[in-house]
C-alpha cells in the first residue's frame, strides 16, 4: 500500500490497516511526500499488521514532481520485488501504470482537475496537462478504481474518462476516538490553512460577527512554502490525533464551508464527537450527511454567518443537529470499511488467478 504523509489519506490509511488486521491481512506501507513526523512514528508502531518504509519523493499534486514521480516508481517496484504482495493498493495515480504483475487498486481520494473546478470555477490550465495524463494511465490501468463518494467517482469519471471497474467504499473512523466530553461555547473547524478548498477564510471573515470564538487547527504553510494570513481566529497549528480529538470533544460546533471535500474525515470526526455540524453545500458533503447537517453555499459568508449565530442562539436546535450527527456518523465504521475492502481484494486475487490460468492453459 502507498500513502502521502500530509493530509487525510494518512489517516484513512492507518485506519484502515488497523481495521484490516482481525481479517488476517498484512501491509506493507510504502510513504511518499514528507518523513514521518514524532507523532506519526508513534501511532505506526501501535499497529501490528503494518511494515513501514519511507521516503519523501514529492507527490504527484505538488510543484514539478515527474523527477521524483519516475524515481519513487522504481522504488516502489523494488519493494514489489522484494514483499510479492498479493494485491497492490495504491492511494495515488500516477504508479497505477507501473508493470506491478499483481491485482492493482486505486484509490481516488481527490484530484487536482476536480479541486481546480470546484475552487477555480474553470478547467486547470494546460500546465496540468502532463498531470491529466499520468492519472489516466494510472486509473486505466487498475484492475479496480475506489472512491469515497459517489461523487468522488463521478468526478473521475468526468475528467479521466471511463473506469473498466469502479466501486464506492465510504471511509470509517474509531468512535473510541472521539468520544464527547462537556461542551464548551467554542466553533472548530481543521484542514490545511492554505487550501483554498477548505474555505477556512470564509471562517476568518466572519469570525468578529460571531458571539463564539473559532478555533482553527491545520498546517499554516503549504509544502512548497507559500502561506496566508489568518486574523480573528485562534490558530491551533498542526496538531496530532490525539491532540485534536479533545478539540472534538469539548467543540459545540464544527464548521467547515468546503468548496470541494470528496469525503471530509475532519467532518466524520466532529461527527462522531457530538458536535452540530455546518458544512459546504456541495454533492459529497450533501450525499455524507444529508438531514444530519447544516449546509451553506460555500462563497455565501452571510449564510454562513447566519446558520451559526442560529445554533448559538437556539440551544435545542444545536443540541438537535449534534444528535443528528452523531447518529449518522456512527454509520462510518472502521469494520464497515475494511469489510468491504476485504471483499474487493479478494475479487481482485480470485479474478487475477484466474486470468493466470487462462494464459497458462493458452500457453500449454
Amino acid at each position: 500500500m502507498t500513502a502521502d504523509t500530509i493530509g487525510g489519506v494518512w489517516t484513512y490509511t492507518l485506519e484502515l490497516i488497523r481495521a484490516l488486521a482481525p481479517h488476517g491481512i498484512e501491509v506493507m506501507l510504502a510513504t511518499m511526500g514528507t518523513r514521518l513526523n514524532k507523532a506519526q512514528k508513534k501511532e505506526v508502531k501501535l499497529i501490528p499488521n503494518l511494515e513501514i518504509q519511507e521516503s519523501n519523493f514529492r507527490l504527484e499534486w505538488m510543484q514539478e514532481p515527474w523527477p521524483d514521480v519516475s524515481l519513487a516508481g522504481e522504488w516502489l517496484l523494488e519493494l514489489k520485488a522484494r514483499w510479492q504482495p498479493d494485491v497492490v493498493h495504491l492511494n495515488g495515480y500516477a504508479h497505477g501504470s507501473l508493470p506491478w504483475h499483481a491485482p492493482v487498486l486505486v484509490v481516488g481520494h481527490s484530484c487536482v482537475l476536480s479541486w481546480w473546478k470546484a475552487v477555480k470555477h474553470e478547467h486547470a490550465p494546460f500546465d496540468y496537462n502532463r498531470y491529466r495524463e499520468a492519472v489516466t494511465q494510472g486509473l486505466r490501468a487498475a484492475n479496480l478504481v475506489v472512491a469515497p463518494s459517489q461523487a468522488m467517482l463521478q468526478e473521475l469519471k468526468e475528467h479521466y474518462g471511463p473506469l473498466s471497474s469502479s466501486e464506492v467504499i465510504p471511509n470509517g473512523r474509531n468512535p473510541e476516538a472521539f468520544k464527547p466530553s462537556p461542551k464548551k461555547e467554542l466553533i472548530l473547524t481543521a484542514g490545511r490553512l492554505w487550501d483554498e478548498a477548505k474555505n477556512i477564510k470564509a471562517l476568518t471573515m466572519i469570525a468578529p460577527a460571531l458571539a463564539w470564538p473559532v478555533y482553527v487547527a491545520g498546517e499554516e504553510k503549504h509544502p512548497d512554502g507559500f502561506g496566508t494570513e489568518h486574523k480573528h481566529v485562534q490558530l491551533l497549528g498542526r496538531l496530532s490525533h490525539d491532540e485534536l480529538a479533545p478539540w472534538f470533544a469539548q467543540a459545540s460546533i464544527y464548521a467547515l464551508p468546503a468548496r470541494y471535500e470528496p469525503f471530509g474525515l475532519s467532518a466524520l470526526e466532529a461527527g462522531l464527537a457530538d458536535c452540530a455540524l455546518v458544512l459546504g453545500d456541495i454533492p459529497s458533503l450533501r450525499e455524507i450527511w444529508g438531514e444530519a447537517a447544516l449546509f451553506v453555499a460555500p462563497d455565501d459568508t452571510e449564510a454562513l454567518k447566519a446558520a451559526l449565530n442560529k445554533l448559538i442562539s437556539d440551544r435545542a436546535m444545536l443540541n438537535e443537529y449534534a444528535s443528528r450527527a452523531q447518529s449518522r456518523a456512527s454509520e462510518f465504521s472502521p469494520q464497515k470499511m475494511a469489510k468491504r475492502y476485504v471483499s474487493a481484494y479478494a475479487g481482485l486475487i480470485r479474478n487475477h488467478l484466474s486470468t493466470t490460468k487462462e494464459q497458462l492453459a493458452c500457453a500449454s
